[in-house]
């Protein structure tokens, strides 16, 4: 008897790359969102909602409104018809851009009532004898057909969790967040995400978040030619953010007080070099309407003695 799955993917090249393998059967959703930034509502669906994702996507990243309706909402309206699936595979990675989405996305399916239809986690990350960690796009047929036998299937647990998680997120008060990092779950990254996303809020020492702060230290111990040198570094070794390009460039944009560019190298200026050694506070020079969710990011504050955020 035939199968009839639905694969919710993490983008377009995941899901032209399973089509065009052959390696599972189905149908796809491309889940076509960046929500780890700017405001969001727990019901994403709804017309709040998506005016509101439109206008932040239209003034931070040029993003038409009409393009948001063609390449998102209409891919979340197959989830309308969700009865018709008898299974429900997500492909989503091991950072927090991925995460976020995924809580997102299983929100969003345990409001369609699918109680009675299994679903399942491809999640990349960690690969066997290798020290980096890999993007499902990344792996080669025979390892990305080896994290598809071996998907896991999501509790009822697991499932609430991550929509009370997509909750908290959505909310005012990211704090609790915190709570919900040692929980025991399915998600083997869930929690490297959660405590990730609270090292986004500045740190109450330097004004700075922890990549910020990464990327100064990236300048400081090695020779940076020039901004794209700095993308290309800053993109390899951003940790478990999984930002592209375009978030990139918009962490950039706040920097460059703290950078001096000479003829063949990027450095750091004064401020720059105050800031890593937290010799000075830079908050009152960063606050902008950032948003994270349901809170401003320069709202709170980072504690990271106590893994901890201070609500101003």
């Amino acid at each position: 008897m035939k199968v009839n799955t639905l694969h919710i993917t993490n983008g377009d090249s995941l899901t032209t790359r399973l089509q065009e393998s052959n390696l599972v059967t189905g149908e796809f959703l491309t889940w076509r969102e960046m929500l780890c930034e700017g405001p969001t509502d727990i019901k994403i669906e709804t017309e709040d909602a998506i005016k509101k994702r439109k206008a932040f996507l239209k003034k931070y990243y040029r993003i038409p409104a009409i393009d948001y309706k063609d390449k998102f909402i209409s891919q979340i309206k197959k989830l309308d018809s969700v009865d018709e699936y008898d299974e429900i595979i997500l492909w989503f990675e091991y950072d927090l851009f991925c995460h976020i989405n995924m809580i997102a996305a299983i929100s969003l399916l345990m409001r369609k009532e699918i109680s009675n239809i299994p679903v399942y986690l491809v999640c990349s990350g960690r690969v066997e004898n290798e020290q980096r960690l890999y993007g499902l796009c990344e792996l080669s047929d025979s390892l990305l057909n080896k994290h598809y036998q071996n998907k896991t299937l999501l509790t009822n647990d697991d499932l609430e969790l991550a929509s009370h998680i997509w909750t908290l997120y959505c909310e005012s008060k990211p704090a609790k967040i915190a709570g919900q990092i040692k929980k025991s779950s399915s998600f083997q990254y869930l929690s490297i995400c959660l405590r990730a996303h609270l090292q986004r809020f500045p740190n109450m020492l330097t004004g700075l978040n922890v990549l910020e702060h990464n990327i100064l230290e990236m300048i400081d111990n090695h020779h940076i030619k020039n901004i794209k040198h700095l993308m290309g570094y800053t993109l390899e070794y951003q940790g478990y953010y999984g930002y592209g390009d375009m978030q990139i460039k918009r962490v950039f944009a706040r920097l460059f007080q703290f950078l001096n560019q000479t003829k063949d190298q990027l450095l750091l200026s004064e401020r720059g070099k105050l800031a890593l050694q937290h010799k000075k506070n830079f908050y009152n020079t960063q606050v902008l309407d950032w948003h994270y969710g349901g809170v401003k990011k320069y709202d709170y504050l980072y504690n990271n003695e106590t893994n901890t955020l201070l609500k101003l």
